[in-house]
């Protein structure tokens, strides 16, 4: 690799990969990045193939991938294990859909409770609050996990 293509300082790499030096430091300690040679009396120097890595690394945070997962994720990346990354990919897929249910039915609670609120004619009880008080989301009376 020619000296240009490895000529970013550690601020440089994480200005070109939108992230602060810490999180490249971070993901060092963590084993998910390289950290380059020191050569005698220098600093270390990054390239295109970092760059590429970190971007990597934020692209998978962004679509819900934990580190660990991105661990994994990294270490099938020789384009020989394309089963084992969609089966990560799906089981990240089912945790998203999961998830959208638990948010879809906490809506659907609040929603209630804020219609119960604008339907109180008075001020001496709050629903909202009061349901809150009881624990019960929504009119279905599931108990609210602590």
């Amino acid at each position: 690799m020619s000296d240009k293509a490895n000529s970013l300082t550690i601020g440089g790499l994480a200005k070109a990969a939108r992230v602060h030096v810490e999180t490249v430091r971070y993901y060092q300690r963590r084993g998910l990045f390289p950290e380059p040679d020191r050569p005698p009396g220098g600093i270390r120097r990054y390239g295109f193939a970092d760059i590429d890595r970190l971007m990597f690394v934020k692209t998978a945070q962004r679509l819900g991938f934990s580190l660990d997962e991105i661990d994994d994720l990294l270490r099938l990346d020789d384009g020989t294990h394309c089963q084992e990354a969609s089966a990560l990919a799906e089981q990240k897929m089912k945790d998203v859909r999961e998830k959208i249910n638990s948010l879809e039915k906490i809506e659907r609670a609040l929603g209630e409770m804020v219609e119960r609120c604008h339907a109180q004619s008075s001020n001496i009880t709050c629903p909202l609050i009061a349901s809150l008080h009881e624990g019960v989301s929504g009119t279905d009376t599931e108990k609210v996990a602590p």
